[in-house]
């Protein structure tokens, strides 16, 4: 019998829920690393019981943890992230240049075909990859050589929090950084290009249509189609159809194309997810009311799902890795608020329930669908 795990950090530890491929009842363990900020965890798709996470506080650092057995335990490895060669610099929100710092670890990536290789995006904006499930760290350095100089941070810091790994091309690899934009590897990380032609900025950048320093919220794809890749951004909802090389806006009839997560049904390459929030100061949805809207399209055309979803007097924000989507026949969509729910819709979005309530604020969300 098949069913599903769900990894959710939160600002003051980390819960694992889990159900059959029903999705009705839940089983919610108790916290793991109990007062600790969980940035992401995730699971390898090689071996669901090896999984990943990120844990880190501002009296005692960062730390990376692997489970090996689908979270009942957990072990320390290695947390030693040392920038290659010259450290160098990159601009600051004063436009000053500033050295390069290591601070904490935003997103894990698993390899799509070994478990024991991960990557970590980090801060400040740095990819790191390990091939012995974590005990040694190596930069991928040919990413700050794409004009790093000129990345500088955005309101949360200067981070590389999203990583996509194309599953027909192993030397495929795309990133997002906030505030530099997104990138593109062809050669599994050794150099890299920025992919940010059509974006514009006019809010964030003197040179609103500039190669880099573009707020890119997250980024999505499709397993069958890697070549198409939908953006959330600082502002607007994008789509590029060439593997990043141009974009173009697929906002349409959204209330807002302002937000954090972007999602795609696991079997539908065409349908997308985004949970628009009112601005980049005001972090909670229009009017109060929590919607998700999908777009069966591809984007421009979009639906408000809000069956089950609070429709009045709501002020939660969803963050840029909390929204999940699991393998089940009937696609599953998962997210997390910053209200400490965890909402779930086992039918793609068409009715939506709180899995569980009052947890810290919720910081990531990713799924595991299991044998």
């Amino acid at each position: 019998m098949s069913g599903v795990r769900v990894l959710v950090g939160t600002r003051k530890g980390a819960f694992i829920l889990t159900s059959d491929e029903k999705r009705q009842q839940w089983d919610i363990s108790a916290p793991h690393f109990p007062g600790w900020e969980m940035y992401h965890l995730k699971g390898s798709p090689v071996n669901p019981n090896r999984i990943y996470a990120s844990q880190s506080t501002g009296w005692f650092g960062q730390l990376i943890q692997r489970s090996d057995d689908g979270g009942q335990t957990w072990q320390p490895v290695s947390n030693e992230f040392k920038y290659e060669g010259e450290i160098g610099t990159h601009q600051w929100y004063d436009g000053t240049q500033h050295p390069w710092e290591f601070k904490r670890v935003w997103h894990l990536e698993p390899s799509l075909t070994d478990a024991d290789t991960v990557y970590a995006g980090v801060e400040d904006a740095a990819l790191f990859r390990s091939t012995d499930a974590g005990q040694t760290w190596h930069e991928l350095a040919g990413l700050r050589a794409a004009k790093g100089h000129l990345w500088q941070p955005g309101a949360g810091g200067m981070c590389l929090h999203t990583i996509l790994l194309d599953p027909s091309d192993p030397k495929r690899i795309f990133v997002a950084i906030s505030a530099a934009g997104a990138f593109r590897s062809d050669d599994a990380g050794e150099t890299w290009q920025p992919i940010n032609k059509g974006l514009v900025s006019p809010f964030e950048l003197p040179d609103s249509t500039a190669e880099v320093g573009h707020c890119v919220h997250n980024l999505a794809m499709h397993k069958s189609r890697p070549n198409v890749l939908f953006m959330q951004k600082h502002w607007d909802v994008m789509r590029s159809d060439n593997a990043g090389d141009l974009w173009h806006e697929i906002s349409g009839n959204l209330p807002s194309d302002f937000g954090f997560p972007i999602s795609v049904h696991a079997h539908e390459p065409n349908t997308v997810y985004v949970v628009p929030i009112k601005s980049d100061s005001e972090h909670f949805p229009p009017d109060g009311k929590l919607r998700v809207y999908r777009s069966r399209s591809g984007g421009n055309e979009w639906e408000a799902l809000t069956n089950g979803l609070p429709q009045s007097d709501c002020y939660v924000n969803v963050l840029r890795d909390a929204m999940a989507v699991d393998a089940l026949d009937s696609c599953g969509i998962y997210f997390g608020t910053t209200g400490g729910q965890v909402y779930a819709s086992a039918d793609s979005g068409d009715t939506w329930q709180a899995i569980v309530r009052d947890l810290p604020a919720v910081v990531s969300v990713e799924v595991q669908t299991l044998p």
